[in-house]
């Protein structure tokens, strides 16, 4: 698939089929997140890929808008070490592993983790040292739901040329 139809084909999923997600997909996932731009080449980013699914449904557990994310079949916690970029390198790591996964037929939802209440707990059940924020969560899977895209804003409603 090419990079414009896995941005055209990539949305957010909540229902997952009971399949596993295989682990070199998953290996190909974060290796894409993990190139992506990254401000004054700090990388600052950290995968945690959680397959497991008592580890999982805990993770769901703690999170108060990503319960669904009991469903899925393996998801990726992305934290960042606190630097000057964090959140933009790891926002771009995510839609970069957003965008691979949909290459890959593996549909997927990205929960907030920053600035959120609970990304200490999140941070506490992964064993993650301090000096870390928590980016996303993003849950992964195979799709229930076979239908297409949500209806989005024309490129000519949201297109302004020159000014706005």
């Amino acid at each position: 698939m090419d990079t414009f139809e896995a941005i055209s084909k990539r949305k957010s999923v909540r229902e997952f089929l009971d399949k596993p997600v295989e682990k070199d997909k998953l290996e190909k996932i974060i290796d894409a997140a993990r190139r992506a731009p990254t401000a004054r080449g700090e990388e600052p980013w950290e995968f945690i890929a959680v397959t497991g699914q008592g580890s999982i449904k805990e993770l769901a557990g703690i999170t108060d808008h990503g319960k669904f994310l009991a469903n899925a079949k393996a998801c990726v916690a992305i934290f960042c070490k606190d630097t000057k970029y964090y959140l933009e390198d790891g926002c771009a790591a995510c839609e970069n592993l957003l965008l691979a996964a949909a290459s890959l037929g593996i549909s997927a939802c990205w929960i907030a983790g920053d600035k959120k209440p609970y990304a200490p707990g999140i941070a506490g059940a992964l064993n993650v040292p301090s000096g870390f924020k928590l980016v996303s969560i993003v849950a992964l899977g195979y799709s229930k739901d076979v239908s297409g895209n949500k209806k989005q804003r024309s490129l000519k409603e949201v297109l302004h040329w020159e000014k706005f």
